[in-house]
């Protein structure tokens, strides 16, 4: 049976896991998410796809937002924040716009997919909370005013 020495033990070693470690993956992989979804929405470079305004008019439905407008924004926002989360730049306002489309998603399209979609929020939230960490160019270029993402390392 493990006893409470064991678990303080643990988690005094598990609580110096540099931050790095954490926001990498946690910046990486919701790209890869988003960046997979807004190649879906295009044709070649950068033309939205017929298929896409389809989706956007019949599926999709959203409230308030034209779906040429709606699928335009969203094919656009899955290339550029994606890059700018994979580069580090501009990370804590990426993971916000992702977040907000990730509410969305989830209340308006894909509303039984919340596990899905939480575990997408989870990382944006510790990129929104915490920061980029160090391997990011908001660090390198200064842009990064909050330091706790180097604690730990």
């Amino acid at each position: 049976m493990i006893g409470t020495a064991m678990i303080r033990r643990f988690n005094a070693i598990a609580g110096q896991l540099p931050y790095d470690l954490v926001a990498l993956p946690a910046r990486l992989f919701p790209a890869a998410v988003f960046w997979q979804s807004g190649r879906t929405k295009v044709e070649g470079l950068f033309s939205i796809s017929p298929s896409t305004y389809f989706l956007f008019r019949e599926e999709y439905a959203l409230p308030l937002i034209p779906p040429d407008l709606a699928a335009r924004l969203a094919a656009t926002a899955e290339h550029l924040f994606p890059v700018l989360l994979v580069l580090g730049l501009m990370t804590r306002l990426s993971a916000l716009a992702l977040l907000g489309m990730t509410a969305v998603i989830q209340i308006f399209v894909y509303p039984s997919a919340w596990v899905t979609h939480g575990l997408w929020a989870a990382c944006l939230l510790i990129l929104i909370a915490q920061g980029p960490g160090r391997i990011a160019l908001d660090r390198l270029l200064g842009l990064d005013a909050d330091h706790r993402s180097s604690r730990g390392s």
